[in-house]
This record gives structure tokens, C-alpha cells and sequence, in this order.
């Protein structure tokens, strides 16, 4: 069986969605699977990517990148055939084309959305994405084979949209031998809680600077450090907050990748997610797995966290994340080593890449062969 994964891009910067097909497919082809990656980068900036594989095909970045036409997509597509096609993403033309050809040539399609149908999602270039979903997404949606959701959540948001095609749910994977825990006790005397992420307002960061107000900056001993990059105007908007709340124990070291970000997070003593909405957030099994707790917010489909005892799953509002802080910042160091130990065996359980490519296999053989559904399947 051959499997074509495309995707809009493989940028170290493009966010989860990049670093978790590579993932994947990576941990596919090592027990056995021919799978693919079919991508955009710019012609002269292929050191930008997360990886070069020889199963990753490159095509040259279009210039209007908002729908991303390429004819050369085509191209490939009519030149190479596989058995099963793989979108990953929504509105760009790479998942459109892939979906499409597998429709017109009845073959199996999977559309991964990765968050994209998410009702805060939809509501960025809201009518454009009206107008995207009545011209040709809704129909791809319809028309799939399998839908593949990350979460139980996401699954529930698609089914508010009516969409009624069989959806699978399995989680996003880590590939755990690639991170290491470091213990606390080498950590610096200065203790840091972080935030590693794109800049944006729906990452909620102005309500963790705010709570960080409340709860930490009298405290000498810790430091919040926001970890990430976004649009100047935003960024600025940010740093002027701090500093018209008086916080001087924060840092913005900017976007790091690789071992600059390894070292960044084996740093933190707490991970905050405080989006509005979010998907998954690789981040969180990335610090999970380093026995680093997390505090996250119920925009996130994080509950396991909380029913783990592996840190706090929380409403969103400043009181309740700052009351939560100063929790976090008064545990004993025996509490905080529990509950990092809990958040690592969740991550060995439910999202190592071993566990989610059996899932995988399992979802491939479904698709071409029939017979009972997976117990992973709606």
C-alpha cells in the first residue's frame, strides 16, 4: 500500500501541523508503511524545513499564497499513483488537488483539518471562508473517505457542521526517544513557567501576562518567559502590556527551534496553554513527556491532563489562571515530581508514535480492505 500525505508546507515556523505529519509518516515508514510527503518550499530556503527526507517531495512555493495554485501539483499527482491520499489542511490548493484527484479517480482520500474547522478558526476571514467551504471544501468534507480528528473535540465541532462522513479519532504522536528529561534539580535557581507558541490573539498570551501580574511578579525567584514569534504589531502589543503592568520578571527571547527550543523547554518548570481554542498543541505532549506539568486552559482538549493528575485543566479567565499559578508555584518538589511522572506515562500510553502508527495501520486496512470499523472510528 502506498499513502501520499500533502500539506501546504514543512516551515520550521509553520506550526504543529508540520512537525506532526512529519512525525507520522516518519514513524509509518518505520514499521513498514510506503508512505509519502507531497509540500511547497521556496526554492532557495529548503534548510527552512523541518527535514529533507528522501520520502518528502518538494514543489516551488506559488507566489499568491492564500489559495497556493500550483499546476505542478497536478503534475505530480497525475504522475505518481498511490492508494490512498492524504490532505492535510484545509482552503490551500495542495489537500484541495489531493482530494479532489482521489474523488475523480475513486480513489480513498482521508482529510486531516488539523483545527481548521474549529469555531474560533472559522471565524478568522470568516467570509472567505463561507464562501470556501460553499464553492468546493464542504463537498471534499462530504466526499471523503474518513475524516481524521485529533481529539474527541475536534470531532464534536466537525459534527456541529452536519458533516456526517466517518470520522477517526487519534491523537497527534511524539517521537519520545527524541526527548529527554532533564531534572529540576540542574535547573537554574530562577524557576521559569513558559508559553511556546505563535503569537496571536487566540492564544490568550494578553490574559497570561495579565494573571502573571496578579500571581508572579513580586516573586524574585520565577520568571514567565513567552517563547514565540508573531506579526510586530501584535508582539509590541505585548511587550507594552508588561510593561504598563509593571512586570520586570518576563522575557520574550523570540522564536527558537531545534536545539535552542529543546533547551528552552527543559527550562520550564510549568507549560501554559491558555488559548481560547486550540487543537492539539504538540507542545503540550513535548512537555508532557519531559515530566514538565501543564497548566492549560478548557479552550484546549486537554482534560486528560487534569484526570492524569499531570497538571490543570482550567476555565478561562484571568482569576482562575492566576489563582492556579500561585498553586503551581507552591508545590513541594516531591508534588511537582508526581505530577510530572503522571504526565509522561500519559504520553508513553496515548501519543508515542508507536502507539499512533499502529492506529494508522489499523485506519489504512479499514479503508482498503472493509470489515468492522476500528473502535477509534464515528
Amino acid at each position: 500500500m502506498k499513502i501520499l500525505h500533502t500539506i501546504s508546507g514543512l516551515d520550521k515556523k509553520s506550526g504543529g501541523p508540520s512537525l506532526s505529519i512529519y512525525t507520522l509518516v516518519k514513524g509509518c515508514r518505520e514499521i513498514g508503511l510506503d508512505v509519502e510527503i507531497l509540500t511547497y518550499a521556496k526554492e532557495n530556503a529548503k534548510n527552512l524545513m523541518i527535514a529533507q527526507d528522501e520520502f518528502i517531495y518538494t514543489i516551488p512555493t506559488p507566489w499568491y499564497s492564500r489559495f497556493a495554485y500550483s499546476s505542478q501539483v497536478n503534475i505530480f499527482l497525475e504522475d505518481h499513483p498511490y492508494d490512498i491520499y492524504y490532505s492535510n489542511g484545509l482552503w490551500q490548493y495542495p489537500s484541495y488537488a489531493a482530494a479532489r484527484f482521489a474523488n475523480k479517480h475513486h480513489k480513498p482520500n482521508v482529510i486531516m483539518p488539523h483545527g481548521m474547522l474549529y469555531p474560533e478558526a472559522l471565524k478568522k476571514s470568516k467570509w472567505l471562508k463561507r464562501i470556501s467551504l460553499a464553492l468546493y471544501q464542504r463537498a471534499l468534507l462530504d466526499k471523503a473517505t474518513v475524516i481524521h480528528a485529533t481529539c474527541m473535540q475536534e470531532m464534536e465541532h466537525i459534527r456541529s457542521l452536519g458533516i456526517k462522513t466517518p470520522i477517526a479519532v487519534i491523537p497527534n504522536a511524539l517521537e519520545i526517544s527524541k526527548h529527554k528529561v532533564v531534572s529540576t534539580n540542574n535547573k537554574s535557581t530562577i524557576k521559569r513557567i513558559g508559553f511556546i507558541g505563535r503569537f496571536a490573539p487566540i492564544k490568550n498570551i494578553e490574559l497570561l501576562i495579565e494573571a502573571w501580574s496578579k500571581a508572579g511578579k513580586n516573586r524574585q525567584d520565577w520568571e514567565l518567559v513567552l517563547i514565540g514569534d508573531g506579526p510586530a504589531g501584535y508582539q509590541h502589543s505585548l511587550v507594552k502590556l508588561a510593561s504598563d503592568l509593571g512586570i520586570e520578571n518576563i522575557s520574550f527571547p523570540g522564536f527558537v527551534s531545534g536545539l535552542d527550543k529543546e533547551e528552552m523547554l527543559n527550562s520550564l518548570a510549568y507549560l501554559v496553554l491558555p488559548s481560547k481554542s486550540e487543537n492539539f498543541g504538540m507542545v503540550v505532549p513535548e512537555a508532557l513527556i519531559r515530566e514538565i506539568p501543564v497548566i492549560a486552559s478548557k479552550g484546549t482538549p486537554w482534560e486528560e491532563i487534569h484526570t492524569r493528575k499531570a497538571g490543570w485543566w482550567i476555565e478561562i479567565g484571568v482569576q482562575s489562571l492566576a489563582e492556579t499559578l500561585n498553586e503551581a508555584m507552591q508545590l513541594s518538589k516531591t508534588e511537582h515530581s508526581i505530577m510530572g511522572q503522571n504526565g509522561r506515562q500519559l504520553v508513553e500510553e496515548n501519543y508515542a508514535i508507536e502507539a499512533v502508527a499502529k492506529k494508522m495501520i489499523r485506519l489504512y486496512g479499514w479503508i482498503l480492505e472493509g470489515g468492522e470499523n476500528p473502535d477509534f472510528v464515528f
